[in-house]
């Protein structure tokens, strides 16, 4: 509801309908105006009043009067499992799928120092998971071309079956793919991480047309 202007009743009579529409527009306006330029200060009021303790604000953007919380009292207890905590442990991966086993044998005793021998029908096992050096493998196709001696056609020969007409395989394709897809990788970083982990020299352009 528009508020009349803070004039007597009988100055306000006395303006023109036109004149008094018109004021009323600009009141309306101004109001409008104050109404919105008064939330712009209470967000900023509020942005200002933010910090480390109350928002997810980084400590070292709090300024210089902010009381920082005092740090949680110790409770006592040592790093890692407490008593009575169930024990977290990776399973070892199943003999079938591993690559080499190698037995380490003691030689001697470890307190009187006696030669031993014999096996151990339960000895302890201990697996250490690596990759090894990966390096992408690079198939040379070199197409001949042929002169027939009968009319002197040149004739070049075609890829075989299944051979890809560019320059990465599918299975490349499909990893490159699925940086970018589903990790959201950039070209730039794909570029790098296919040159630092298979030696491949690729372009951006490329990566991204792949």
């Amino acid at each position: 509801m528009l508020r009349v202007p803070p004039i007597s009743a009988e100055l306000w009579t006395q303006i023109p309908p036109a004149a008094q529409a018109a004021v009323l527009a600009l009141i309306q306006r101004y109001e409008q105006r104050l109404q919105a330029l008064q939330q712009q200060v209470a967000q900023l009021t509020e942005c200002l009043n933010q910090n480390s303790t109350n928002s997810s604000r980084p400590p070292s953007s709090d300024p210089p009067h902010v009381k920082r919380r005092p740090p949680k009292p110790s409770a006592g207890r040592q790093r890692g499992g407490q008593p009575g905590h169930a024990r977290q442990q990776r399973p070892l991966v199943p003999p079938e799928q591993i690559k080499q086993t190698i037995p380490v044998k003691p030689s001697a005793c470890r307190k009187c120092g006696q030669d031993l021998h014999g096996d151990d029908p339960q000895p302890r096992r201990h697996q250490v998971a690596e990759i090894p050096p990966v390096q992408a493998e690079v198939t040379e196709y070199r197409l001949h071309r042929l002169t027939c001696t009968a009319c002197g056609t040149r004739t070049c020969a075609l890829l075989p079956a299944g051979v890809p007409t560019g320059a990465f395989g599918p299975q490349l394709q499909a990893l490159l793919a699925v940086l970018a897809g589903g990790y959201r990788l950039g070209k730039r970083p794909i570029r790098q991480l296919a040159h630092d982990l298979f030696g491949l020299s690729i372009s951006t352009g490329m990566v991204a047309k792949l």
